[in-house]
């Protein structure tokens, strides 16, 4: 029976890999196939309990596959990526990957509109080099390059999240969606990082800014947070591996839909150090 069940079954769309839109679209068509058969089977033998009972065996089975391979209806991702508006798949989103900047530590509360660039260039960790583009200044790049290199040898533990946001370690739980990781506080998210990289570059920045930003430890988490990310669109060297990075506009595609991100990448090892919405980007130039 195992060895039927294996062969049947779908790891790529179910388990972690399960799309819950898909499954909820399949679901419904399950629940019209079902009623289908109630209908047809009552017409055809005036019975209610036999109707009833065939409905049943039907919505078991199609339940069965849905649970085994992910979808009842061949080409579901498809008709969900063209046919279903983002409002509504983001109903069924349990974390924001790909679609929104990538380690906003302070997440789960409505940050505070700030000026980042602003208020970097004010604490003199950005200034504008010749080209005409801001960077770091020469001071705030050799401590945070010396902060990465600390940081990496010791391999940095997620626990120091806590000690960066300002809150108990024993508070603070991680969830994985694939190479991304999310820090949560019961159910609000407190940081949210699309790799090893971009997590390296917010704690070594969480360490240094201290040092750059007049009384940061009354700097509101949400703020900290919009900060950390921003530095993160200027690193020039990946923190992980110290390949070179790029910036440049990409499109994510998962199973339910397409979006056009605004990336920092590492060449590399392809870490994502940054990646925001290029729509939000584009409302906010």
């Amino acid at each position: 029976m195992r060895g039927v069940l294996d062969r049947v079954r779908r790891p790529e769309y179910t388990g972690e890999n399960r799309c819950v839109p898909c499954t909820a679209v399949n679901l419904v068509i399950a629940v019209g196939v079902s009623a289908a058969a109630v209908v047809a089977v009552r017409a055809a033998t005036d019975g209610l309990a036999v109707a009833a009972g065939a409905g049943s065996v039907v919505l078991l089975c199609c339940v069965a596959a849905i649970a085994l391979r992910g979808y009842l209806v061949p080409g579901t991702p498809t008709l969900t990526k063209r046919y279903f508006p983002d409002r509504v798949l983001a109903w069924f989103d349990k974390a924001e990957t790909g679609t929104s900047s990538a380690g906003a530590v302070g997440g789960g509360e409505e940050p505070a509109e700030i000026d980042v660039e602003a208020t970097l260039v004010g604490a003199d960790v950005l200034e504008e080099k010749p080209h005409g583009d801001l960077g770091f200044t020469r001071s705030f790049a050799a401590d945070l390059d010396a902060q990465v290199q600390r940081e990496r040898d010791e391999t940095a533990d997620r626990a120091v999240v806590a000690s960066i946001v300002g809150i108990d370690t024993d508070d603070l739980e991680f969830e994985e969606y694939g190479d991304a990781f999310v820090a949560y506080r019961g159910d609000e998210q407190v940081g949210r990082w699309e790799s090893r990289a971009a997590f390296l570059a917010d704690v070594a920045a969480g360490r240094v800014l201290p040092d750059y930003v007049d009384d940061w430890a009354s700097v509101e988490p949400a703020v900290r947070g919009q900060l950390l990310a921003g530095l993160r669109l200027f690193v020039d060297r990946c923190p992980a591996c110290e390949g070179e990075v790029r910036f440049g506009q990409e499109v994510v595609a998962s199973c339910c839909r397409t979006v056009d991100v605004v990336a920092v990448t590492c060449d590399d090892c392809g870490d994502r150090l940054f990646e925001a919405d290029a729509a939000d980007v584009a409302a906010k130039t």
